[in-house]
């Protein structure tokens, strides 16, 4: 055998070692729910309607209710269908939820009228004038689904939270954080951590406690026993809320974070689909600043406090007429998702404007 032919067999066989050896980036990734790609022939799939007419206890009038802006639902499945809750704007801005209903995923009929809204009750205070806005949604283990939202009086965002049998009649609970430290203080955009049961999106314990992602600078935790009664993971000695995911510098997500739909217990942990938003500087550069995209973390399955792994990039983007021009521009904001069909449907607000969809 020759010297170069030794030479280079050497070398293949080094080379072959290198590429077994090293972790794949197919491997390294498998924890991310991947694969999404936008339903261009139908989206936008939900438009504000002018149509829509809602009395408003509050305002003592007939209301157009959702004649501005539609825009970040939540999603659920029942009974083999898709149920959207969604975000609604009148003209003065006020905000109210309403649910359109489909057999598909991508087409879908509205409720004629809002399903939660500001009243005349003891949560006016928080709910007036801007109304109540993002929802997010799962499952109890009794049977009853928990919704998230965040009311806003004009002044100060409160992440609330409220209850139902039927998606229809809500028994409202108020504040999450209920601590005379934090009822007055910005909070907002609650993802439960939930487990995948049969179809459904259930809140389960890990740890002995049901646990919840919040923020929208950065990423916060609550905790509760009961789904009722919830505190704020904080730091022991400084009694501070606990950051569990913050924005980087020279990332799509410079400038903040903020939960997407609920947090899912998956083989690999629990995986949280999160909103950022872009810096106008020290950023990523790719983007336009303050452009809204989407990424990916996974926490540890038994320290939900505890980050393992976190994407470099976002796995969607505005890159549609609709999703970089409107209200705000250059804004795709997940905050609904299912498990439909064998696919995987995620739906967003577009520009703060109108909901889009896509799958896997």
């Amino acid at each position: 055998m020759t010297k170069h032919l030794s030479n280079f067999i050497c070398l293949l066989f080094f080379s072959f070692l290198f590429f077994q050896c090293r972790p794949s980036k197919q491997i390294e990734n498998e924890w991310i729910l991947g694969g999404f790609v936008k339903v261009d022939s139908a989206n936008p799939i939900l438009v504000p309607d002018t149509n829509q007419r809602f009395d408003c206890p509050v305002a003592a009038k007939s209301m157009r209710w959702e004649e501005k802006n539609v825009l970040n639902p939540t999603a659920l499945i029942k009974d083999n269908k898709i149920y959207l809750l969604y975000r609604a704007q009148d003209s003065a801005g006020t905000s109210r939820l309403g649910m359109a209903i489909s057999d598909d995923g991508i087409h879908f009929k509205k409720n004629p009228s809002p399903i939660l809204y500001p009243d005349n009750d003891s949560l006016l205070k928080y709910e007036w004038k801007g109304g109540i806005e993002d929802p997010r949604i799962v499952s109890t283990e009794d049977e009853r689904y928990l919704l998230t939202y965040t009311s806003y009086d004009g002044k100060t965002a409160r992440l609330c939270y409220a209850f139902s049998k039927d998606l229809l009649h809500w028994e409202k609970m108020g504040p999450v954080l209920k601590d005379e430290k934090y009822i007055n203080a910005w909070s907002k955009s609650g993802a439960v951590v939930s487990k995948e049961i049969n179809g459904k999106i259930v809140a389960t314990k890990v740890d002995g406690k049901y646990w919840m992602y919040f923020g929208d600078t950065d990423i916060f935790l609550a905790y509760s026993e009961d789904l009722i009664h919830w505190s704020v993971a904080e730091n022991a000695e400084n009694k501070k809320m606990i950051s569990v995911l913050h924005p980087r510098m020279g990332y799509h997500d410079s400038r903040l974070v903020e939960p997407g739909p609920f947090a899912l217990i998956t083989k690999d942990g629990i995986l949280l689909l999160y909103n950022g938003s872009n810096a106008a500087n020290f950023n990523d550069t790719s983007l336009p600043k303050y452009t809204y995209s989407a990424g990916q973390a996974l926490f540890s399955a038994s320290a939900p406090y505890q980050l393992i792994k976190r994407t470099t990039s976002y796995f969607i983007k505005p890159d549609k007429d609709y999703e970089k021009i409107g209200e705000v521009n250059e804004v795709c904001f997940i905050e609904g998702l299912v498990h439909f069909k064998n696919h995987w449907f995620l739906y967003y607000g577009t520009a703060d404007s109108k909901i889009a969809v896509a799958n896997n």
